[in-house]
């Protein structure tokens, strides 16, 4: 997963700007990204603060971090019994 060069801090402020009436293109030209960054950043953390997007960052991460040991040991096992059914 590509990091994003926006911080937490960042992103929730665009997200109040908006909130509070500044239009979505000003905010886009200001900060450098498309209308569908934009709107892909509301759709996924809409409604949150900066506390709970650096949690959500956090738990995303830690995720992808156990999906690719979970995904190491399944590789383990399966090359193990490919080897106890050879020598069988």
């Amino acid at each position: 997963m590509k990091k994003s060069k926006f911080t937490e801090v960042q992103i929730a402020y665009a997200l109040r700007q908006s909130e509070a009436g500044t239009r979505v293109e000003d905010i886009c030209r200001q900060m450098g990204v498309s209308q569908a960054t934009f709107f892909a950043w509301k759709k996924k953390y809409g409604g949150l603060g900066v506390t709970e997007l650096r949690k959500l960052r956090q738990l995303e991460e830690e995720n992808i971090q156990l999906k690719k040991l979970v995904a190491d040991l399944s590789l383990d096992k399966q090359m193990l019994q490919d080897v106890i059914k050879k020598k069988l």
